[in-house]
């Protein structure tokens, strides 16, 4: 059979012709794998139309093949071809190959396989029909022998060639699959042709005799198979020249847009993404109408040497809502042939958001987001100047917190800031809408608050802050809350410049914390001489040691049970060569807020053990520590020392401290008191009733004595909870196993209620005043209680 295929084909047919239909097979395969290929590379939507492109020019160029070769058939009967099935054949032809193109998209070796069976069917179907088309004098006959092999090694190597067109993108693939396919046509149509006979039938009619329709069909078909298959390969190079340059102008970062008469006739993909729009919302729109020049002058209108920063006129449905920036450049160039305006936009959004979050930074603070120094300071000068122009008044709030460096150090610098962050919410709930609440320091906070009545809307804003902070910061119940003082200055009476009115709203601020904290003081000149006579103490306090200006008196404590006086207390006293004699309550805070207090109280210890160093056996001297002291981790060795040098025993020095002291660094603090402790000094709780934490502290360190604070001891005789108080004192005292003194006993009435509670030592005016250390030494052998009568 196979001698009968090449018998066929070497004598039966014009050998011109043949090289001229494998030509056209050649060529039509390569154009056909080529668009195939493309197809492959392009979007769906695109794909559609080249796996189209694809299957009629493949399709026809076997068709073509097909009728070429039977053209070239030498035969002994003239053939002339039927129109319509020479049509059909070509229809079939190029259906069976776009079947089999869509089959082979699967990209499995079974839809490799399937997409060659239904090109080899749609092969051989177009071969029959063409060759039912023949018009001769004789009928057709078919011995199917050697097709059914020539189809099955059709459909291997068709599928070889999907193969190697899908999977092998070099030259390599290409041209294997273009040479398996036109093996694979040239095995159909010559197999075929090889098992057709010519039967000549005299009563049929006769074919033209000239060969004319023959030789004319040959060069059509040729001709017009050419056309498709150079118009298929231009189209695809053409298109893949496009598209590769859509696809260049697309991976740029700029959005690209190209405006011919006003309107945008080409656009890449970035830039209707910038706008948050569709391809199709800005093709045929004006860029006036899409984006806004910075300068408010119109982007194509007008010549343009520099880019120009623009917005977006309205968020699309890509970016609902989306603020974005801009940069627009604007170029002339010569596009299809025309001038044309290209626009090159740039996203400025995320760098300009970087910036914006930068500024914010630089005028914020990092934890509050509020104003920080320097917007404050610009917002204040600004509103100074408008205040001034208008003759209107304004006011400068200068707020501190109470008590939070003692949260920030026993709760640590999280609760610390958590603490600020709420105080920050407060501020900006109570503050009005043209208000200025900023943070200026670690807990240092200010308020700008202009046009409105002054000075009613400032104290109606402190009111309001106060009460809030009053609510939702309440020390008896939270131990992490704080207070607030505030200080308030008015322009123009306070000052007339930004420096003027924080200073009067400091010192202010400073009068409202002097005066008890938690308050609210507006400025008044006075307030200038408080501050000058402030820093008169403080420069006279640090060197009143060493000009002998302090003394100490001692205050005797007494045991209930038989009036023995068992110590006394050392009280500092400061005279003052031109202020005179000034009080402990005067000088004590402003020694403790300026650090001075841990000079005085070395003093005051080393001279109250050498004082008591000197007194009979058995006689205690108490000395105040001040929670300042406890900063310092030298304090033991200052009281080490102090025991050394004046030889006192440790037993007979008792140190008083105040549960303020607990509250700051308090694992710190316990250390300390331990160490003090195995020296063999007595700890004693003074000032006891008034912290929030008064029990756990008992708990946590074992105290020698406690000291019923005075402002209990005071109100006994009036309010029945106080003596209720005092009473629960005395016996938690009794429980503990630790003695109790009531200090600040100053009638009869008080001295009978804490005997009659069962109170164990008293110190008060009634029972003895403070006394010099020369007077101490001339009593200190007469220990008992003074006599005393009730008067009236």
């Amino acid at each position: 059979m196979m001698f009968k295929v090449l018998e066929c084909v070497a004598v039966q047919h014009d050998h011109a012709l043949v090289a001229l239909a494998a030509g056209i097979c050649v060529i039509g395969m390569l154009a056909f794998f080529l668009i195939h290929r493309r197809a492959i590379e392009c979007s769906e939507k695109r794909r559609k139309i080249w796996l189209l492109v694809a299957a009629v020019t493949g399709g026809l160029s076997v068709w073509a093949t097909h009728f070429v070769a039977m053209l070239a058939y030498e035969g002994t009967i003239d053939i002339e071809f039927e129109l319509f099935r020479t049509v059909l054949s070509a229809i079939i032809a190029a259906v069976g190959f776009w079947a089999s193109l869509k089959i082979a998209e699967g990209g499995t070796l079974k839809s490799e396989i399937l997409a060659g069976t239904a090109a080899t069917v749609s092969v051989a179907a177009m071969h029959f029909t063409g060759t039912a088309s023949i018009r001769a004098a004789a009928t057709i006959h078919y011995e199917i022998g050697i097709i059914p092999v020539a189809a099955l090694l059709s459909i291997g190597l068709l599928t070889f060639a999907f193969r190697m067109s899908m999977r092998r993108k070099g030259r390599r693939g290409l041209w294997a699959a273009v040479a398996a396919s036109v093996l694979s046509i040239c095995l159909l149509h010559f197999s075929a042709m090889s098992a057709t006979t010519l039967v000549p039938d005299p009563s049929l009619p006769q074919a033209s005799l000239d060969g004319s329709g023959r030789i004319w069909m040959v060069w059509a078909v040729s001709v017009v198979v050419g056309m498709i298959i150079v118009a298929g390969m231009i189209a695809s190079f053409l298109d893949r020249y496009l598209t590769d340059l859509r696809g260049f102008a697309n991976a740029t970062l700029e959005g690209l847009a190209v405006v011919r008469e006003g309107v945008i006739i080409e656009a890449n993909a970035r830039f209707p993404a910038m706008l948050g729009l569709r391809d199709r919302d800005v093709i045929g729109r004006s860029p006036d109408a899409l984006m806004v020049a910075a300068d408010g002058i119109s982007l194509i209108d007008v010549e343009r040497t520099r880019a120009v920063e623009a917005q977006p006129l309205k968020a699309g449905p890509l970016k609902p809502g989306k603020e974005a920036f801009l940069e627009v450049a604007v170029h002339t160039i010569e596009y299809r042939g025309r001038q044309c305006q290209v626009l090159a936009v740039r996203d400025l959004t995320e760098k300009r958001i970087a910036e914006l979050r930068v500024e914010h930074m630089a005028r914020h603070d990092a934890l509050t987001d509020l104003p920080n120094r320097s917007l404050f300071n610009e917002k204040l000068e600004a509103a100074i100047d408008i205040a001034g122009s208008a003759d209107e008044r304004l006011a400068v709030l200068a707020l501190d917190l109470d008590r939070f460096k003692s949260v920030n150090d026993v709760f640590g610098h999280a609760e610390g800031d958590r603490v600020l962050v709420k105080v920050a919410d407060i501020l900006r709930r109570c503050a009005g809408v043209t208000d200025t609440p900023a943070r200026i320091g670690g807990d240092e906070f200010i308020i700008l608050q202009p046009g409105l009545d002054q000075p009613t809307a400032a104290y109606l804003l402190a009111d309001r802050i106060l009460d809030t902070f009053r609510q939702e910061m309440n020390v008896n119940f939270d131990p992490k809350a704080v207070g607030v003082s505030i200080g308030v200055s008015i322009f123009p009476e306070d000052g007339r410049t930004a420096d003027e009115l924080r200073n009067a709203a400091d010192m202010a601020l400073y009068n409202a914390k002097f005066s008890g904290r938690g308050t609210a003081a507006f400025y008044s000149a006075d307030m200038d001489a408080d501050l000058r006579q402030r820093r008169l103490l403080e420069s006279e306090l640090r060197h009143a040691a060493l000009r002998d200006q302090l003394s100490l008196v001692f205050q005797p404590l007494f045991d209930a049970s038989n009036g023995t006086c068992t110590g006394y207390e050392a009280l500092m006293r400061w005279h003052h060569p031109d202020l005179g004699q000034v009080s402990p309550a005067t000088f004590i805070p402003v020694a403790e807020e300026t650090g001075i207090i841990v000079t005085l109280g070395e003093w005051a210890l080393r001279e109250a053990c050498r004082t008591a160093a000197s007194w009979d056996d058995g006689l205690a001297v108490a000395v105040n520590v001040s929670a300042v002291q406890f900063r310092f981790p030298d304090l033991v060795d200052t009281v080490a020392a102090a025991l050394t040098d004046s030889g006192l025993e440790p037993h007979r020095l008792e140190l008083e401290i105040t549960e303020t002291s607990l509250i700051e660094n308090r694992d710190a603090v316990l250390a300390m008191l331990k160490k003090l402790r195995a020296l063999g000094v007595l700890i004693v709780i003074d000032d006891f009733g008034t912290g929030y934490s008064s029990l756990s502290n008992l708990q946590t360190f074992p105290f020698d004595k406690i000291k019923i604070d005075r402002s209990f001891i005071w109100q006994m005789e009036e309010d029945e909870s106080a003596r209720a108080i005092v009473k629960a004192i005395i016996g938690l005292g009794k429980s503990l196993d630790l003695p109790v003194v009531a200090e600040g006993i100053e009638t009869f009435g008080q001295h009978r209620m804490v005997i009659e509670e069962g109170i164990e030592q008293l110190q008060g005016f009634l029972l003895g005043k403070p006394k010099s250390a020369g007077e101490v030494e001339v009593l200190s052998g007469l220990r008992q209680l003074p006599p005393f009568r009730k008067r009236g």
